[in-house]
C-alpha cells in the first residue's frame, strides 16, 4: 500500500507476490498461454511468461474495436497489434490486466480471444484492484488491492526493465 508520503506502490514486489500466485495457479496445467493487455497488461504478461518459462506461449491483445464506448469515444490513438500466435482452442488462457477497475476492459478482451478459437478456461490476473467494478469481473490473482478515492487513478510505468504504479489525480 501506499505510505502517507507518496503515492508510490513498490511495483517490484507486488510483481513477486502477482508471480508466485500466477505460479501455484498454474501449477499442472498442460496447456497454459498468458496474454497481456495492451499496454501495462502486456508488460507484466511479458515478465510473467519469462519466469515461468512460457514464452511461445505469449500473446497480446488490444481492445480498442472491442471496448463498448467505441463509439463514443472514438479510436484511441495510440492503438497496438493484436498478436496471438498459438492455438487458442481447449488452451488455459492467463489473461493479465494491470489494473483491474471496472471490468470493461476484460470483458472486452475475452471478446477478443473469443475471435481466435475457445479456450477451455481464462483466469484472470491484475497487478492492482482498485474495485469499482460495473460488470461481475473478478481477478484469480492480483498483487494488490487499493481503495482510491474520487477523481484517481492506479498508473503502471516501466523504465529501465523495473515497474513503477503510482495514484495519479484525474483532475491535474
Amino acid at each position: 500500500m501506499p505510505t502517507p508520503d507518496n503515492d508510490a506502490f513498490d511495483a517490484e514486489a507486488l510483481y513477486r507476490d502477482l508471480l508466485e500466485q500466477v505460479r501455484a495457479g498454474l501449477s499442472g496445467v498442460n496447456d497454459a498461454a498468458i496474454v497481456g493487455i495492451h499496454s501495462g497488461g502486456a508488460w507484466l504478461a511479458e515478465r510473467l511468461a519469462a519466469d515461468l518459462g512460457l514464452p511461445q506461449r505469449l500473446g497480446f491483445i488490444d481492445v480498442s474495436f472491442y471496448r463498448d464506448d467505441y463509439a463514443k469515444k472514438g479510436l484511441h490513438p495510440d492503438v497496438k497489434p493484436t498478436r496471438i500466435e498459438f492455438n487458442v482452442d481447449g488452451a488455459t488462457i492467463l489473461l493479465v490486466d494491470d489494473v483491474l477497475y471496472t471490468g470493461r476492459t476484460v470483458r472486452a478482451a475475452i471478446n477478443v480471444l473469443f475471435d481466435f478459437g475457445r479456450p477451455q478456461r481464462i483466469m484472470l490476473a491484475a497487478l492492482a484492484d482498485r474495485g469499482g467494478r460495473e460488470l461481475p469481473v473478478a481477478a484469480d490473482f492480483v498483487g494488490a488491492r487499493a481503495a482510491l478515492a474520487p477523481g484517481q487513478s492506479l498508473s503502471l510505468g516501466r523504465a529501465g526493465g523495473q515497474l513503477s504504479l503510482t495514484i495519479e489525480d484525474d483532475n491535474a
